[in-house]
C-alpha cells in the first residue's frame, strides 16, 4: 500500500495531538462542620493533574525520540494515569505501541484519543492512519474527511494525502486522485501529496505525468529509498535505460543495503 503521512504537520514533522481537559470528579475531604467545599479547589486539583500529564507526555515523548521505550512508557503511563482523558497522551503512547509492534494496545489508545477529543483534526488524521494500515480504508477515509472539519486544524493537506493513499491501497483510483489533487490546491508543493500522485499514475500507466510528479518532488524533497525505486520503475516502464540506471546508482550509493535496490537489482538482473 502507498506510503501514508503519520502524525505529521506541514512543516516540523513532530507528533501533533490536540488535547482536551475533561471535568472530573474527586473525592472531597469532608468538615466536620459539614461547610461546602471550595469549587475552585476541584479545579486546582484538577488543573496540577493535567499539567503533570503534560509534563510526563512531554517527557515520554523525548525518551521516546531516543530509543529509550521502557522508560518513555513508563512516563506516559503516569501521563494517562493522572488525566485519562488527554488526547495527545494516548496518541503518544499508541505510537510507542506500534513502534514495538503492540498494534491492539496502539489502537485501543488511538480510540481513547478520539474518544477525549472527536472533533480534534491531528487526532482524527492520526486515528485514520492507523485504521488504513490495519485494513479499516473505509473508516479510516471517515476520519480524514472529519479532520478536514475541524476549524483549527493546520495541516488539511496532510488529511487529504493520507485520503488519497488509502484509496490508492483499495484501488479506487478515481477517489485517490481527487483527494490528492485537493491536497495540491491547498499546498502544491507538499511533497508526500506529490509523491503520492506520482505512484497513482505510475499505476494507470501514465508515466510520463508520473515523471512530472516525481520532478516537481525532487525539487522539494530529497529522495529516500521509496521515492527511488518509484522513479526507477517509472523510467524502466518509460524505457528511459539512462534515467532509470541514474535512480539505481542512486539507490545503491546511499541505500545499499534497503530492500529497495535489492528490489531494483532483482529488477535489472545484476
Amino acid at each position: 500500500m502507498s506510503m501514508l503521512v503519520p502524525i505529521k504537520s506541514k512543516s516540523n514533522r513532530t507528533l501533533l495531538a490536540a488535547s482536551i481537559q475533561l471535568l472530573a470528579l474527586f473525592t472531597l475531604s469532608v468538615f466536620i462542620s459539614a461547610c461546602a467545599s471550595n469549587p475552585s479547589d476541584d479545579q486546582s486539583t484538577q488543573g496540577k493533574r493535567h499539567k503533570a500529564a503534560e509534563f510526563n507526555t512531554s517527557l515520554g515523548l523525548e525518551y521516546m525520540t531516543r530509543g529509550q521505550y521502557e522508560v518513555a512508557l513508563g512516563k506516559l503511563k503516569k501521563a494517562i494515569k493522572a488525566d485519562p482523558g488527554y488526547a495527545q497522551a494516548h496518541t503518544v503512547i499508541a505510537v510507542l505501541y506500534e513502534r514495538i509492534g503492540e498494534m491492539e494496545l496502539a489502537g485501543k489508545h488511538y480510540h481513547k484519543a478520539y474518544q477525549a477529543a472527536p472533533s480534534k483534526g491531528d487526532v482524527n488524521n492520526n486515528y485514520g492512519v492507523y485504521l488504513c494500515q490495519t485494513g479499516e480504508g473505509n473508516q479510516a477515509t471517515e476520519h480524514f474527511l472529519k479532520a478536514l472539519d475541524d476549524p483549527f486544524y493546520s495541516s488539511p493537506s496532510v488529511a487529504l494525502t493520507n485520503a488519497g493513499s488509502c484509496a490508492l491501497g483499495k484501488g479506487e483510483l478515481t477517489e485517490a486522485n481527487n483527494y490528492l489533487r485537493r491536497a495540491l490546491k491547498i499546498e502544491p508543493e507538499f511533497p508526500d501529496a506529490l509523491l503520492t500522485m506520482a505512484r497513482l499514475n505510475f499505476e494507470q500507466q501514465n508515466y510520463l505525468t508520473s515523471r512530472a510528479f516525481i520532478q516537481r518532488y525532487e525539487a522539494v524533497a530529497s529522495h529516500g529509498p521509496e521515492s527511488l525505486l518509484l522513479a526507477y520503475r517509472v523510467e524502466t516502464a518509460s524505457d528511459d535505460d539512462k534515467r532509470a540506471n541514474k535512480y539505481k546508482r542512486s539507490l545503491e550509493t546511499d541505500f545499499p543495503k534497503s530492500d529497495q535496490t535489492a528490489e531494483v537489482r532483482r529488477i535489472s538482473g545484476t
